[in-house]
């Protein structure tokens, strides 16, 4: 199988809102790519692959059609509907403490002592006897409903959208207690606002539970600060001394807003920390208070401060955060950072440079509408043209993903899906770095990946992926007509020649018999032309 590798690397219903804009008119230029070229590179770039019923929606609605209601805010009734059975979706951060503890909270509110030898036997005992109460319950719950999502959705690039945001301003499950506040961050601080403004996206992460304590933002004080003891609950595992912390602050500039290049100083990083200093969780008296954003005027630094040009005078209170939060929203580095990263998911790793002008300009023109700035993107010449059809590698949740989409639909995630992307190299929700998910091939290229994608493909295209209804063509069917189905654009002659040979050879060009259809499918979507978006 790796030999077989490497000579592969070698070679819509909205649902909108009431009161909502109405659909925007776009204006697609003029591309030498064919109709139906256009269409798969659509599903490619702003959808997570085609899939049948897409293509059908696509051909009702037109192109255009199908592009400007994507643009729309709005929902997915169907989708909404299967997932209503999840029951920690809606969960706030303090009901999810409270409905998922650890086995040793449960057991320490009985009065147990689980220091002790008969205490943790007990608590496994309960791990055991309750594995859907356990705390896990909360991941395996959200990586099923983006994974059905992605794979179900109409709503297809607000998912892609939602997908991008979230690795833009990541946070990790991995992280102690953001494993209970991971699910309402997406909920509440990136699905609502990715069609909005990115002073109100930026605002909702900066205040949300699961950033203040992933990057360490909540335990930011002003120096010299000590939280008073019986401000502190008795389980909070924070120091009685604090003092500023500048893991947001540094992050704020160097991946969420400005970036690395902006020019800014370790001077700009200390006092933007000390803007936000103060902006933590709420102080908890009961445990039912835990994790609501607040201010606290005696933590937070009032002296004056200057931040990359944006002067702070003394006494600004939480306004020195808010303020600061509205000048990095507006800089224009942060317009070209946003364009960079934006042109990178949707157009190329390497976006030109025009584009990307064209993009942040607009995206400062209009106050960082986060939707004319997609736009933008959309409707420029360089989306179509063909240099950059087929170019982007995917990544593991995007193959997965686009796998299920090109034969068949996705009836249940199941466990066997997050496992195939943990082996891939992507587990869902719990990328340590605040970097993310690298966007570009280099991070998922290489003759051990493909090896785990042709796997995968082998055992999807075999049915032995449980919860994905699989439809095959006929075995009558040749080669040449099942790579067209499943790539949606022709195969090259030699991923042809290399899936022939993978073929036995009483199957390879037996016409009474048919070809081995599943081994088919499953080498084609190891293939390098499956690879690519």
């Amino acid at each position: 199988m790796r030999r077989l590798a490497l000579l592969m690397l070698t070679g819509c219903a909205t649902g909108a809102p009431p009161g909502a804009t109405p659909p925007v008119t776009l204006h697609l230029p003029p591309t030498a790519l064919t109709a139906p070229e256009q269409v798969t590179h659509a599903l490619h770039r702003l959808a997570f692959g085609p899939s049948e019923a897409d293509r059908q929606r696509l051909a009702a609605a037109g192109l255009e059609g199908w592009l400007a209601a994507q643009l729309e805010p709005g929902v997915d009734p169907a989708i909404e509907a299967r997932l209503s059975g999840f029951k920690t979706l809606s969960l706030t951060v303090a009901d999810s403490f409270r409905e998922y503890p650890r086995p040793e909270q449960r057991l320490k509110a009985l009065g147990v002592d689980v220091k002790t030898g008969e205490g943790r036997a007990q608590a496994r005992q309960l791990a055991r006897e309750n594995p859907d109460a356990l705390p896990r319950q909360l991941l395996i719950e959200l990586t099923q409903a983006k994974l059905l999502r992605a794979a179900n959705s109409q709503r297809q690039l607000e998912e892609v959208l939602v997908d991008f945001w979230f690795n833009h301003f990541n946070v990790s499950a991995e992280k102690n207690r953001v494993r209970w506040m991971v699910n309402a961050y997406e909920r509440e601080a990136i699905r609502p606002h990715v069609y909005g403004r990115f002073r109100a996206l930026l605002g909702a992460t900066a205040k949300h539970p699961a950033m203040l304590w992933y990057l360490d933002n909540w335990m930011s004080v002003r120096d010299g600060f000590t939280l008073p003891r019986g401000l502190r609950d008795q389980d909070d595992d924070a120091p009685r001394a604090m003092g500023l912390n500048e893991n947001y602050a540094r992050e704020l500039l160097e991946l969420h807003t400005v970036g690395v290049n902006a020019g800014y100083s370790q001077d700009d990083v200390r006092e933007a920390a000390r803007a936000l200093t103060g902006w933590g969780l709420e102080l908890r008296r009961k445990k039912d208070d835990f994790a609501q954003f607040e201010f606290h005027r005696l933590a937070h630094d009032d002296g004056a401060k200057q931040v990359f040009g944006l002067r702070l005078p003394a006494g600004g209170g939480q306004r020195d955060g808010e303020l600061l939060l509205d000048f990095l929203a507006r800089h224009p580095a942060t317009a070209k950072h946003l364009a960079f990263k934006l042109c990178q998911r949707l157009v190329s790793d390497t976006p030109p440079p025009a584009l990307v002008d064209r993009v942040a300009a607009e995206f400062l023109r209009t106050d960082g509408d986060l939707r004319a700035t997609y736009r933008a993107i959309i409707e420029s010449p360089e989306f179509w043209s063909p240099e950059v059809v087929a170019t982007k590698t995917r990544t593991p949740f995007e193959f997965v993903v686009g796998a299920v989409r090109a034969i068949g639909t996705l009836d249940e995630a199941q466990r066997p899906l997050a496992t195939a992307l943990e082996q891939l190299g992507q587990p869902l929700y719990r990328c340590a770095p605040p970097t993310g998910y690298r966007e570009d091939a280099a991070a998922w290229v290489s003759a051990g990946a493909l090896v785990s994608r042709i796997n995968f493909g082998l055992k999807l295209a075999s049915g032995r992926v449980p919860g994905v209804e699989v439809r095959l063509p006929p075995k009558s069917t040749s080669v040449e007509a099942i790579a067209l189905g499943v790539l949606g654009r022709p195969a090259s002659e030699q991923t042809l020649s290399i899936v022939r040979r993978a073929l036995s050879s009483d199957d390879e060009l037996d016409e009474r018999r048919g070809v081995e259809v599943s081994k088919v499918v499953g080498l084609l979507l190891g293939s390098p032309e499956f690879q690519k978006q």
